[in-house]
């Protein structure tokens, strides 16, 4: 992992933070937030729900990069979350972290080239996939202050 590190902040796209821990609270508020926005929407507009979702991945994924001292810098931010994501997080959740990478794809598609339909099964799969992806990342964030009262669930 430490290599990821270095390879990312060498390259610009990540930096370090001395504290992240207010950023990684309201990062990890509106994760939550999202999600329960998803889920209302799911029934009116499966795209838009897990264009949603695919955000409240990405907001909990930078709540684990403050909460690590981190945050993503230049372009490309995105991209760079996940794969902070995958290398902080190791083979354990290379299930998940594939599918964070692949809604962020999806998601990048149906923005900028919306003819392009998200199965409602696909939406609540990957609805499914965001809240445990959240949960996952609040257990971490809280591990790195257990002090902290707004990383409770």
């Amino acid at each position: 992992m430490k290599n990821i590190l270095k390879s990312l902040e060498s390259q610009g796209l990540i930096e370090r933070v001395s504290t992240g821990s207010k950023q990684a609270a309201s990062n990890l508020l509106r994760a939550r937030k999202d999600l329960l926005t998803a889920k209302a929407t799911i029934d009116v507009d499966e795209e838009w729900a897990y264009t949603i979702a695919y955000h409240a991945m990405l907001r909990a994924g930078r709540a684990l990069m403050f909460s690590m001292g981190y945050r993503p810098k230049g372009k490309d931010q995105h991209k760079t979350v996940v794969e902070f994501c995958t290398a902080a997080l190791g083979e354990s959740f290379k299930t998940l972290t594939t599918r964070f990478n692949r809604m962020r794809m999806k998601r990048h598609d149906f923005i900028y080239e919306p003819e392009r339909p998200i199965p409602k099964t696909e939406a609540v799969k990957s609805l499914e996939s965001a809240e445990r992806f959240v949960r996952e990342m609040a257990g971490r964030v809280r591990k790195s202050d257990p002090q902290d009262k707004l990383f409770t669930d």
